[in-house]
């Protein structure tokens, strides 16, 4: 019996994850324009999320890059949060097209199944979709041009990847992901890379030294800060109502910061 409630405990805790009520819900209230777009990548067709700013001008397009679970309520819903700032956000789902009755992220049964397809990606892949939507955000008519990207865990260190082979993006902001670890990978980097980590995250803390002797070497742009106290996945966590205090504490002190950065691409 203790058996089952720990995998029931688990499996309801996977599919909260999964389903996020709470960012749905700020989703629907939304007063925002948000389309779902196809962007062509190679053979494939990506699903995009757009999520537009209510301004009066151009405006910078952000590329949101999502969890290791794809793109989900929550992830959306950073990219409606991103668009209340001012800004066009496009979040592509990089589960798109993944295989037969697996179009999509919502196709996946639960989190750990969209986890282990997410990792059964080839990397190669996932920077040729990163790079058609890019391409695709330069020429979207409410933008002017200018574009940056933002990947959280998984979705973090493909950012920090996607940062050595587009230098159209003005800036990466890279949220508890790890950096390539060749120097090679680093030299290609031609646009500023800003870290955000949780104190309590030394799984991938743990690399930050290494990562910025090789910045420094190769003359990059590179700064980070960590937040005491968060854990991994803090941004989300955050946001959730029922997140810790530390949590909730370096979510709000990370978007002082995106917006600082953002302002100046």
């Amino acid at each position: 019996m203790k058996r089952l409630a720990a995998i029931m405990l688990f499996i309801s805790l996977a599919w909260q994850i999964f389903a996020q009520e709470y960012a749905l819900k700020k989703l629907e209230e939304s007063p925002r324009h948000s389309e779902w777009v196809r962007v062509k990548s190679g053979e494939r067709n990506i699903n995009c999320f757009v999520v537009y700013p209510e301004i009066a001008k151009k405006a910078p397009v952000i590329v949101v890059i999502h969890e290791n679970t794809g793109l989900t309520d929550w992830a959306r819903s950073l990219a409606d949060q991103l668009a209340a700032e001012g800004y066009i956000a496009i979040a592509p789902d990089l589960l798109s097209d993944f295989g037969p009755g697996k179009s999509k992220t919502s196709d996946f049964s639960n989190t750990d199944e969209a986890r282990t397809a997410i990792y059964a990606l080839d990397p190669d892949q996932v920077l040729n979709d990163l790079n058609a939507v890019e391409k695709f955000a330069e020429s979207i008519p409410a933008g002017n041009g200018k574009t940056a990207a933002m990947g959280f865990c998984w979705g973090g260190s493909q950012c920090f990847r996607f940062a050595t082979s587009n230098s159209g993006i003005k800036a990466a902001l890279v949220f508890y992901g790890s950096s390539p670890s060749e120097a090679d990978d680093i030299r290609k980097i031609n646009v500023p890379v800003y870290g955000f980590y949780g104190g309590n995250d030394q799984r991938v803390n743990a690399g930050i030294p290494d990562t910025e002797k090789l910045m420094k070497e190769n003359n990059k742009k590179y700064e980070y800060v960590i937040y005491p106290g968060a854990g991994h996945g803090f941004m989300r966590q955050g946001d959730d109502p029922s997140g810790s205090p530390e949590n909730k504490n370096a979510r709000n002190e990370a978007w002082l910061r995106i917006k600082t950065i953002l302002e100046g691409i």
